[in-house]
């Protein structure tokens, strides 16, 4: 075995692997050298080189996001840290376990006009759950910082920085390991919870529960509990697509709910409980709608943390879901809450076939042809803006698993996110994804990593067709240029450069005509270009909800 001769590189890599990180994605420099030397000649590790930084930590964070554990993205020092940042922050807000290994230059070298050196320690500081600035000398102390970032990656879910300086020479090698860095194991969980026999009480004799659930991991909810709150005729269970969470009696299409309620609709709809659970929501509309029609508790359920989105928290419950309602759903209530609002739900959902039939193509008739065309087991990770709001307007197959950056929804990341996640699910994996959001992570595609059924469904509407939507929308050459960012690009020559099968459809029958060969297409990646006309888009969305009514 080849090991790096510098003992704090050594360390790094024996505590990550006692650790069980075993993807590591790395970013090619010299300054981290040692531990590039170390990763890859260690076969415990199964190493990535990808170029760009930001490429290569929301790559990471999709292979963390799926396997549910640590992945380490190691780079060289000076800016390349600094191209970290967005992930470091969706990981943060997503609940996602990353690990930064940054390469730093010695502590006398920084500030002196030395190349490649910027102040490197506690860079993340906003968006971090841990930083571990270390010494160039191995030591207990050091030791210590590398197990407790690690530690808290795992225990508290999210991204943890180790910044770590070698001096040269880098690049010298050993064959016998000097070092036996002491480990700390990390804390078990606890699955001790007892719920207040107080919130039993007050969530049976409520004739109104609201249950909101953000983003989800599949699986997350035992068959039993979804099965009691389907039931449960005082509860009304609204899902996201990114929910991943299905039952015949939950309503999906919140905005399609309730975007055409009037005031008296939306006094009938304000809870007297509102429980949430899960990450980040989607929907501003009912956002808008919580915080004007409060109800009087609002309880979220999650082990670490809770946000006062609607700005009526009552109660954090730190345990898992299913340790909640276990304790809690005791007994169902009798109530029309449910039924009501369950018939003006399937109401809406004919409306939209009845409209969709009758509507040119457009961003709305691709959506509503993918929610019926889509492989029924498949991975779809979605972009944000247009694409994930389009798509939850909509229904997939509950076989049909559903990612998002939602933790700060920015539109950098989508495309790599999605192939880190393609590279390790045992599911088939499509991006949907608008063209600005595209064409802006457009390195993710210099990859050698991609798998060859992976599929990009790329919905080109000349623009950031969502500022649209928006008030304020002006058809003026200062909206167009630096709001909406028109233009006229194409994937097709970015298709041939990175080798991607390329498709193209500008109608209804382009699109039924090319998708059999474009997703049952499994020997090389493929590109699917849907072209939607720029300025209608935003009419066609905003008519459905006058529609639907």
């Amino acid at each position: 075995m080849i090991y790096p001769k510098i003992p704090l590189a050594q360390s790094v890599i024996e505590i990550c692997k006692a650790k069980g990180i075993q993807h590591i994605v790395i970013s090619p420099g010299s300054r981290n050298a040692p531990l590039t030397i170390g990763f890859t000649n260690n076969p415990y590790f199964t190493c990535y080189s990808i170029a760009d930084e930001r490429c290569a930590a929301f790559f990471a964070m999709g292979i963390a996001q799926q396997i549910q554990k640590p992945v380490a993205v190691v780079c060289t020092s000076g800016s390349a840290v600094l191209n970290y940042y967005p992930a470091v922050a969706e990981a943060f807000y997503s609940q996602i376990p990353l690990v930064i290994l940054s390469a730093d230059r010695p502590q006398n070298k920084i500030d002196i006009g030395d190349g490649q050196t910027i102040r490197q320690e506690n860079v993340f500081a906003n968006h971090i759950l841990f930083s571990a600035n270390l010494t160039e000398l191995t030591s207990k102390e050091n030791d210590s910082l590398i197990n407790q970032a690690i530690n808290s990656a795992v225990e508290n879910r999210g991204p943890v920085h180790i910044n770590i300086p070698f001096e040269e020479p880098l690049y010298d090698t050993v064959e016998i390991l000097e070092v036996q860095p002491e480990l700390i194991p990390n804390l078990k969980p606890s699955n001790d919870f007892e719920l207040e026999k107080t919130f039993i009480s007050q969530w049976n004799l409520a004739k109104k529960k609201l249950i909101l659930v953000g983003e989800l991991f599949p699986n997350t909810l035992e068959k039993e509990i979804i099965q009691k709150l389907g039931e449960d005729e005082s509860i009304v269970v609204v899902t996201e697509a990114t929910s991943n969470l299905h039952h015949p009696n939950f309503i999906t299409n919140i905005d399609s709910l309730i975007t055409p309620f009037s005031t008296e609709d939306f006094e009938a709809f304000q809870p007297e409980i509102l429980v949430t659970f899960g990450g980040m929501v989607v929907s501003k509309r009912i956002k808008a709608f919580l915080r004007k029609f409060q109800p009087k508790n609002h309880w979220h359920v999650d082990k670490l943390r809770a946000y006062d989105t609607f700005g009526c928290l009552t109660q954090h419950f730190k345990t898992h879901p299913n340790l909640f309602f276990n304790q809690l759903l005791t007994e169902n209530t009798a109530s029309d809450y449910q039924k009501h609002f369950l018939t003006i739900h399937n109401f809406r959902k004919q409306k939209r076939e009845i409209y969709t039939y009758e509507i040119p193509f457009s961003d709305f008739k691709v959506f509503d042809f993918l929610s019926k065309h889509l492989p029924e087991v498949c991975q779809l990770q979605i972009s944000n803006s247009s694409a994930i709001r389009y798509m939850q307007l909509f229904d997939l197959n509950p076989n049909t698993t559903v990612f998002c950056n939602r933790g700060t929804s920015g539109i950098d990341g989508s495309s790599s996110t999605a192939i880190g996640a393609a590279l390790v699910s045992p599911k088939s994996t499509i991006l949907i994804t608008g063209d600005i959001s595209f064409f802006y992570d457009s390195n993710a595609l210099w990859n050698n990593y991609i798998p060859k059924n992976f599929k990009i469904i790329l919905v080109n509407n000349s623009g950031g067709g969502i500022f649209r939507i928006l008030p304020g929308h002006q058809e003026t050459p200062t909206f167009n240029t630096f709001f909406e960012t028109s233009h006229h690009l194409n994937a097709s020559h970015l298709a041939k450069m990175f080798d991607f099968q390329y498709f193209n459809a500008n109608s209804s029958e382009d699109l039924e005509r090319n998708w059999e060969a474009f997703i049952t297409n499994e020997n090389q990646p493929s590109i699917l270009e849907i072209f939607t006309p720029e300025k209608e888009n935003n009419k066609i969305l905003l008519e459905f909800f006058k529609k639907i009514t």
